[in-house]
């Protein structure tokens, strides 16, 4: 029996009012403090995500698979090749290669780490649901992204 509309959206709207309220406490605990650690800022964040994901892209793909403007994508990506998180090399025509650094490797395991650390202690051994969790998550990305390709 499908759930009436007025239920679905409110369970819907929970769900990801929860998940933008989790990425911030998250992230509120992430260990950027540490001397093993680049700080960078929301666009800069954003914008090395697809680069992490995506060795090679393009500028111009990591605009559009961020939602930012190209622009401010320029900006981030000169930040972080001054901090050493990024190369960029010549690609076929005159296109840019993007591709993170050793450094960028090492910063996102120290996070990465941190970032275990801190749910393990929160949630405990339930890696069933953890991964449940993941996996609901990793579709609801999919389809989002491709949506927004469409």
């Amino acid at each position: 029996m499908a759930m009436p509309r007025d239920d679905a959206d409110a369970v819907l709207a929970d769900l990801a009012d929860l998940i933008l309220n989790v990425g911030r406490l998250v992230r509120s605990r992430t260990p950027e403090e540490s001397p093993r650690v680049v700080p960078l800022n929301e666009t800069e964040r954003q914008v090395m995500r697809v680069v992490d994901l995506y060795p090679g892209a393009a500028p111009s793909e990591i605009a559009r698979r961020t939602r930012l403007q190209r622009t401010n994508v320029s900006t981030a990506l000169r930040a972080l090749e001054g901090k050493g998180m990024i190369s960029r090399a010549a690609a076929a025509g005159r296109g840019v290669a993007v591709h993170p650094t050793e450094l960028a490797a090492s910063n996102l395991r120290v996070l990465r780490e941190g970032w275990a650390r801190e749910l393990a202690g929160v949630l405990g051994d339930d890696l069933d649901a953890v991964r449940q969790c993941t996996e609901l998550l990793g579709r609801l990305e999919q389809r989002l992204t491709a949506d927004e390709q469409a």
